[in-house]
C-alpha cells in the first residue's frame, strides 16, 4: 500500500507589507533561512506583504522523520495559505524553494499569480548522491559537509570580498537539524518536474547564476524553454545564492517581473 502523502507544513513569520496589498511568498534553498531574501524583502514589502517559510529542520522549526517529497513539501505550503485565509500569491523561491514553486504552479495553478525561479532545477540527478548525503548528515551531522556546501553557494571573488557573509552562511547551515536537512535531500532526490512545466500558466522569470556549479545555467534554460511564455535571465558573476551576491539584479529583476504580472490596480490599492 501507498504511504498517504502528509502536508509538511512549515513554520512561517507573520506577513510584512501594506494591508490589503497582494501576498507574495518567499521559498528558501537547502540548508538556508529567509536570511537568503535579506536584500530583497525591502524591495518587495513596499507592495506586497511579505510571507516567508522556513524549510523542515531549519530555523529552529521542527523536524518529522524523513524522508520527505516534494509533493509533501508544497501540500505544506498550501496548507500555510490555508490557515492564512490567503486564496491567491506570487511565489519566488531559490533552489529548494524554487522546485516547491514548480510544483505549486503546476499543482495548483489557481493559487499562484507569478512565479519567480532562482537558481534552481526542475531535475537534478544523480538520486544516489543526494541520498549519500542524507545518509551522511543523520550520522555526521551538517558541520560534516558544510565547508563543501557552503563553497558551491559563493565564488571566490565574492568570498574574498565580504569573507563575513559566507561564514554567517555556513553558521545557519550547521544549526540546522540533520533530520530535516536529509529529508529534504531526499524529496531533491526524488524530484522530477520536467512533464509538469508545461502545466504552469503562471508568468515566470527564471534566474541563473552565470557560475552556478549546483543548478548551471542550462537548468534554468530548460525550465524556461518548457514553461509556455517564461523568460531567463543569466547573472553574471552569481554562484548558487545569487540572490545574496548579486542582491540588486535579482531584486530589481524580480519586483519588475512582480510588478508587470500583478497589474498595476493592485499597486494603487497597495497604498503606491
Amino acid at each position: 500500500m501507498a504511504k498517504p502523502t502528509r502536508a509538511l507544513v512549515p513554520q512561517w513569520a507573520p506577513p510584512e507589507g501594506p494591508d490589503g496589498a497582494p501576498v507574495l511568498v518567499l521559498g528558501n534553498s537547502l540548508g538556508t533561512t529567509a536570511m537568503v531574501w535579506d536584500s530583497q524583502i525591502p524591495i518587495f514589502r513596499q507592495h506586497y506583504r511579505v510571507l516567508s517559510f522556513d524549510l523542515p529542520g531549519h530555523a529552529g522549526s521542527a523536524a518529522l522523520p524523513g524522508p520527505y517529497t516534494l509533493e509533501e513539501l508544497g501540500s505544506g505550503v498550501l496548507a500555510m495559505l490555508d490557515t492564512l485565509s490567503i486564496e491567491r500569491a506570487s511565489y519566488c523561491g531559490v533552489s529548494l524553494g524554487g522546485m516547491i514553486g514548480m510544483w505549486l504552479a503546476s499543482r495548483a495553478p489557481s493559487r499562484i499569480t507569478a512565479l519567480g525561479l532562482v537558481c534552481t532545477s526542475a531535475h537534478l540527478p544523480p538520486a544516489a548522491g543526494w541520498h549519500s548525503r542524507a545518509a551522511r548528515v543523520r550520522v555526521d551531522g551538517l558541520s560534516a559537509i558544510s565547508d563543501q556546501v557552503v563553497n558551491r553557494w559563493f565564488t571566490p571573488a565574492y568570498v574574498a570580498e565580504a569573507p563575513a557573509v559566507p561564514d554567517a552562511f555556513q553558521i545557519a547551515l550547521e544549526l540546522t537539524d540533520p533530520e530535516g536537512y536529509a529529508g529534504c535531500c531526499e524529496a531533491i532526490a526524488d524530484m522530477d518536474l520536467r512533464a509538469d512545466l508545461g502545466a504552469i500558466s503562471a508568468p515566470t522569470l527564471v534566474m541563473a547564476g552565470a557560475n552556478d556549479p549546483a543548478t548551471p545555467p542550462e537548468h534554468g534554460d530548460a525550465i524556461a524553454e518548457c514553461i509556455p511564455g517564461a523568460s531567463l535571465q543569466v547573472i553574471p558573476g552569481a554562484a548558487h545564492l545569487a540572490t545574496v551576491s548579486n542582491p540588486d539584479v535579482v531584486g530589481h529583476a524580480l519586483a519588475a517581473h512582480l510588478r508587470a504580472t500583478t497589474g498595476p490596480e493592485q499597486f494603487w490599492r497597495a497604498g503606491r
